[in-house]
């Protein structure tokens, strides 16, 4: 079985974007093995100078989950039109190790509503490709769509197929 590392590129703790995560691992555990990430607060501010000084635990143990995943989605929400800081702050610390090159990655913007994301999507993308991952799709998502009146996400049929439809092109 596949292993699908997501990471919720979040700076709020249980945010909707690991909630989203939690609902895809669920819907498609019988099909891909999870390992869900949220530690991204957590991580130390990268510097260049930090990695001469060697590399502290909690990076070395994403590098290592990103290393053994077979693929890799990255889930963010949009912070002044652009990713949250703890989400450029973990790619900072795998540019130069080169653990997202050639990586299968789908990136996910999960927002309130559209239109936006759009500039988080953009952004992330091309840091992406700076790292050398091979993004597979960009899979734009909208809690207004996918929310219940008690704050729960839950999948529909339509929101079901998409995401069905990018792990296909992500582990393949």
């Amino acid at each position: 079985m596949k292993t699908i590392l997501a990471i919720s590129g979040s700076a709020s703790e249980n945010s909707s974007n690991l909630q989203l995560l939690k609902a895809i691992s669920a819907v498609f555990s019988d099909q891909f093995e999870f390992d869900i990430y949220d530690e991204l607060t957590n991580l130390p501010l990268f510097t260049p100078r930090k990695l001469n000084e060697g590399i502290p635990e909690l990076v070395s143990n994403l590098k290592t989950r990103v290393s053994n995943a077979d693929a890799v989605i990255v889930s963010t929400p949009e912070y002044l039109h652009n990713i949250p800081a703890v989400l450029k702050n973990a790619l900072e610390w795998m540019t130069e190790s080169g653990e997202l090159a050639d990586k299968p990655v789908l990136p996910i913007t999960f927002t309130p509503h559209e239109p936006r994301g759009i500039y988080a999507m953009a952004s992330l993308v091309e840091s992406l490709k700076a790292s050398k991952a091979k993004v597979v799709a960009e899979l734009p998502l909208f809690q207004n769509e996918m929310r219940t009146e008690s704050g729960i996400i839950e999948l529909n049929d339509e929101h079901m197929h998409l995401i069905q439809e990018a792990l296909k092109l992500l582990v393949h």
